[in-house]
């Protein structure tokens, strides 16, 4: 009978526990409602604060909450012009990762 323990190959496959904790980091920022429409409001480039607060429909501090969030792991990044702050997804990887979720999520939706 064969036994079930790992081979080293397959324990070769698992990252390193900073990289698992880093990732799950990230990935929260991809787990809630508000984040989400945030984020894909930011699809079509960068946008001021109150045009996310009145997309939304909600106040300026829940945006602000959440946008905090999403600058602490990195998903998106800001630039401030007189009064104004600017958002924008950090980089091409969170758009990539945005709408590879968005499209999976289609397919479970749509199956």
């Amino acid at each position: 009978m064969e036994s079930c323990i790992p081979k080293a190959e397959t324990l070769e496959l698992l990252p390193d526990d900073r990289l698992l904790e880093a990732t799950v980091l990230l990935l929260k920022g991809f787990g809630d409602n508000t984040r989400l429409k945030i984020l894909s409001l930011l699809r079509g480039g960068e946008i001021c604060v109150h045009e996310i607060v009145e997309a939304l429909s909600i106040s300026q501090s829940a945006i602000s909450h959440q946008l905090r969030i999403l600058r602490n792991v990195r998903l998106v990044s800001s630039r401030r012009q007189g009064r104004h702050v600017y958002y924008r997804l950090a980089d091409e990887h969170v758009l990539n990762l945005l709408e590879s979720a968005l499209s999976h999520g289609a397919e479970a939706f749509n199956g």
